[in-house]
C-alpha cells in the first residue's frame, strides 16, 4: 500500500495553458509531469510511468493521435484524456480509435477537467461483475488479466473499452439505456455525453465485430440504447 499521489503527465505546447494546467492539477492533489511535444511525451510516458496522461492533439513532432497510437501498440495501458479545440464527431471517434479513454474539447472548465481526471482514474478501481473468462463469437475476454483475444490473437483495448465490454458481457441479453450504461460503468459524476458513449461503442465494435457496420454482438436498441448478444 502506498500513499503516492497519482502522477499526471500534462502534454501541451501552448506555454500559458501548460502552466495553468500544471498549477491547477497540482493544487488538486496530483503529482504533475509535463511535456511540450510528441517525442517528449512518448519518452515521459515510457520512463516516468504516469497514472494518467492529459494529451493535446496538436503537438510538434508527433500529434497526440500518433503518441497515443504508439503507446497502445507498445502495450502501454495508461489512461489518456485527449485535449483538443476540434469538435467534429469524426475527430472524437478517431481519438477513441487510437486508444484515448476520454476527450475534452477546448475551451473547457477546470471543474469539468478535474472531474474527468477523477472519473477516469476511478475506472480502474471498478471490478466488473463478469465471469473471469467469457467467450463470444471470435473473442475471449479475461477479466483477471484484463485482456481480450480474437481468433487467438491479443487485441489491445483501452481501460475504458475493456470496462465497457466487461459490462456488456455481464449484462448479456438486456436492453440497456445509454444513461444506465454511463452511470454503471463510469459513475454518476461522468461528464461525457451520450454521443461520447456512442463513439466508444463504435470503436469497440471495430475490434470485436466481423463487420462493424452490421454488428452481431453490440446491438443498437432504437429509442433505448444497446443490447449485448454473446
Amino acid at each position: 500500500m502506498t500513499d503516492r499521489k497519482p502522477r499526471i503527465l500534462v502534454v501541451e505546447d501552448d506555454q500559458a495553458l501548460m502552466l495553468g494546467l500544471q498549477e491547477n492539477v497540482r493544487v488538486a492533489g496530483y503529482e504533475v509531469l509535463t511535456a511540450a511535444d510528441g517525442p517528449s511525451a512518448l519518452a515521459a510516458a515510457r520512463d516516468r510511468k504516469p497514472d494518467l496522461i492529459l494529451l493535446d492533439v496538436m503537438l510538434p513532432g508527433l500529434s497526440g493521435y500518433e503518441v497515443c497510437r504508439k503507446l497502445r501498440e507498445e502495450g502501454v495501458r495508461t489512461p489518456v484524456i485527449m485535449l483538443t479545440a476540434r469538435q467534429d464527431e469524426f475527430d472524437k471517434l478517431h481519438g477513441f480509435e487510437t486508444g484515448a479513454d476520454d476527450y475534452v474539447t477546448k475551451p473547457f472548465s477546470l471543474r469539468e477537467l478535474l472531474a474527468r481526471i477523477k472519473a477516469v482514474l476511478a475506472r480502474g478501481e471498478r471490478a466488473p461483475a463478469t465471469p473471469a473468462r467469457y467467450a463470444f463469437g471470435e473473442c475471449v475476454v479475461d477479466t483477471e488479466t484484463r485482456t481480450m483475444s480474437r481468433k487467438g490473437k491479443d487485441v489491445p483495448l483501452t481501460r475504458t473499452e475493456f470496462d465497457l465490454l466487461a459490462y456488456f458481457c455481464a449484462n448479456e441479453g438486456k436492453a440497456l439505456s445509454r444513461e444506465k450504461v454511463m452511470n454503471d460503468v463510469w459513475g454518476t459524476q461522468y461528464f461525457g455525453t451520450q454521443r461520447s458513449l456512442d463513439s466508444f461503442v463504435a470503436s469497440l465494435r471495430g475490434k470485436i465485430e466481423k463487420k462493424s457496420a452490421k454488428p452481431e454482438h453490440i446491438l443498437t436498441v432504437h429509442g433505448v440504447g444497446y443490447k449485448f448478444a454473446g
